[in-house]
């Protein structure tokens, strides 16, 4: 597949969200739209649209990939899915009727309401760090894809490759924000569940296989083992480890974080956002299912074709998240080719722009307080979000370089874990908050708390087989790092009985 090819696809895709984008904010570019869609939106569009939010590029590229990868992980992922479907069923039943009860736009404000105004702005400045951070690692891997298969033969620099692609996102949600997503976010995730869909019966064709007969292969290959029970000790693998891990990371990244939540917050009452969440929980099971068929028909299409993992440009060591884009773009024809692109471009996309509008939310909501009645009216508002909108783009943009500066992957990876290991202080406050209903905290401590309980957790996990005996952490990780800062807010509480939150 050409990149003069790859480049028309993409201008003509970005064309019709910007036109999308410009059609929804002629009717409205207000803050209410933005923020919450004039909390009037379709249910069935808002969980379907989540999977495009969910379900990142890296996702799509690399849970195919991980599929073969030489530290045997074969469908291991699914266990982590069910842990995500459990947490998606915790994150309707408690966490949403609370946000709802108290009519909330960023979910952050239950600290002010429930433990004070240092607790408030903790929580929110944790989500605006995790989300930028953990959002620019996303496009910049896939950014990587589009350099490499794209704008390296045009002689374009990477810089210049990561600001078209945030430009891009900056130009279809400034002004209507998640008015606009919703409607722009189905289109994607119709894109993507598309060409997962598509890529199985395009591979299949080239295989001679069935779909029945595909089935039956990938059943009995190498790739199709989903549940590890062995050695619970050593292996992150383990059954119970990825289950309780899916379970605690999509609560506190899912249920805790404002991107995801502000779509349910969209909509008009408790009811439509619970229908929400239980139907966009079983298309996420069954598309995930979808992306790992998706793996093993990769890796068997490579062996009957002689293909190598490619090589890290960085490492020189086989880089399995890039085996799907090689195998769509240089080796099946014109139409998976184009078909899996815009999969790509969909996973990607539908990520960042949620993320972006939820930092814009989030920083005018619990920094700039432009939903109080003091300040709902005032006549800036609109402007002085549109420049916030453009500051946190700018801001993604410099992590993106930043992170290929550092140009080691390692690197890169531990910088996105770490970022991940800020969402337990989110679990560990909201766990605080809805279970020790008669207890205050000392306000002014909390921000402490929240920056060393993740230090703590990194000791504990770096020192795990010393003090664990050979015990190895994994995504549960998330439920230390979230027991230690409640363990340490319960330390600086107090009895008050007047609180009823």
């Amino acid at each position: 597949m050409s990149p003069i090819l790859i480049l028309s696809i993409l201008i003509i895709y970005f064309g019709v969200l910007i036109g999308i984008s410009r059609w929804v904010s002629r009717k409205d570019s207000s803050n209410a739209a933005f923020f919450q869609a004039n909390k009037n939106s379709k249910w069935y569009l808002v969980a379907f649209g989540m999977i495009g939010t969910a379900l990142s590029g890296v996702t799509f590229i690399s849970v195919p990939g991980e599929v073969g990868a030489p530290s045997g992980e074969q469908f291991k992922y699914f266990q982590f899915v069910i842990g995500n479907a459990l947490g998606f069923i915790v994150t309707a039943t408690i966490l949403l009727p609370l946000y709802y009860r108290l009519n909330l736009v960023s979910i952050y404000e239950y600290f002010e309401k429930r433990l004070g105004f240092y607790s408030y702005k903790s929580a929110a400045s944790i989500f605006l760090i995790s989300r930028t951070i953990g959002s620019a690692f996303r496009l910049y891997l896939v950014v990587i894809v589009f350099q490499r298969y794209v704008f390296d033969y045009f002689g374009i620099p990477f810089a210049v490759t990561g600001l078209i692609s945030l430009a891009l996102i900056y130009a279809y949600t400034y002004k209507s924000g998640l008015k606009a997503i919703i409607i722009t976010d189905t289109l994607q995730t119709l894109f993507l569940v598309s060409s997962v869909i598509l890529t199985i019966y395009f591979i299949c064709n080239t295989l001679d296989y069935s779909v029945i007969q595909a089935f039956e292969v990938v059943k009995e290959s190498n790739y199709s083992k989903i549940f590890f029970f062995e050695d619970f000790v050593s292996s992150k693998f383990h059954f119970v480890k990825q289950i309780l891990g899916g379970m605690f990371v999509t609560i506190a990244m899912t249920g805790l974080d404002q991107d995801l939540m502000q779509k349910n917050l969209s909509l008009v009452n408790i009811k439509e956002a619970q229908k929400n969440m239980f139907t966009f929980t079983g298309i996420f099971v069954v598309i995930n299912l979808f992306f790992l068929g998706v793996g093993a028909l990769l890796y068997i299409y490579a062996e009957n074709n002689g293909i190598s993992v490619p090589l890290d440009a960085i490492t020189g060591k086989p880089r399995t998240d890039l085996l799907f884009p090689e195998i769509a773009f240089n080796h099946l024809t014109i139409i998976p080719s184009v078909i899996f692109l815009l999969g790509l471009i969909a996973a990607t996309f539908a990520t960042t722009d949620s993320a972006l509008t939820a930092l814009t939310t989030s920083f005018c909501i619990d920094f700039l307080n432009m939903d109080k009645p003091d300040n709902r009216e005032k006549t800036n508002n609109v402007r002085t979000r549109k420049w916030i909108h453009f500051t946190f783009s700018v801001i993604m943009f410099g992590v993106i370089i930043l992170f290929n500066a550092i140009n080691d992957a390692s690197v890169v990876s531990m910088i996105f874990k770490i970022a991940s290991y800020t969402y337990g202080p989110l679990l560990g406050l909201f766990a605080f908050g809805i279970i020790m209903k008669k207890r205050q905290v000392m306000d002014k401590w909390v921000p402490i708390i929240c920056i060393a309980a993740p230090f703590i957790t990194l000791l504990i996990s770096n020192n795990s087989s010393l003090l664990f005996g050979n015990y190895v952490f994994d995504n549960e990780l998330i439920i230390v790092n979230g027991l230690i800062t409640f363990l340490l807010l319960l330390s600086i509480s107090h009895t008050d009985k007047r609180i009823i939150l």
